[in-house]
């Protein structure tokens, strides 16, 4: 089992343990992610104040947090590639490119959400 046979409260423990790791490593690690962080980090408390519903604001700050995630994902997607080395291969490129492409839809999908609920 990859849990060690932990159940209950302890696999759930460790389940969050894992998680805050690859949190800290992604940090740790990625430049990209940093900087989405400080976007997020500016303008998080923005989606609170310029949402002027709860569905608004859900919008605006899950917008954000999906940008987050996206880069993790793609930083997992990196990091399994180089783990095979430095040598070039169309499909390495490929599966990178392609994590690079969801971190942008990522950021045109926040972009639109911001726009049309801003937008006058």
């Amino acid at each position: 089992m990859a849990n060690g046979g932990a159940t209950g409260i302890t696999r759930i423990l460790r389940a969050f343990g894992y998680s805050w790791k690859g949190l800290r490593a992604t940090f740790r690690h990625e430049e990209a992610f940093r900087q989405e962080l400080i976007l997020v980090v500016i303008l998080a408390p923005l989606s609170l104040v310029v949402g002027n519903t709860g569905v608004e604001r859900a919008l605006l700050l899950g917008s954000l947090f999906l940008i987050l995630i996206i880069e993790v994902l793609n930083s997992g997607i990196e990091a399994t590639v180089d783990r095979f080395g430095p040598e070039r291969h169309k499909l390495a490129a490929r599966a990178k490119d392609m994590g690079s492409a969801a971190v942008l839809l990522g950021f045109a999908n926040a972009t639109l959400i911001w726009l049309l609920i801003l937008w006058p």
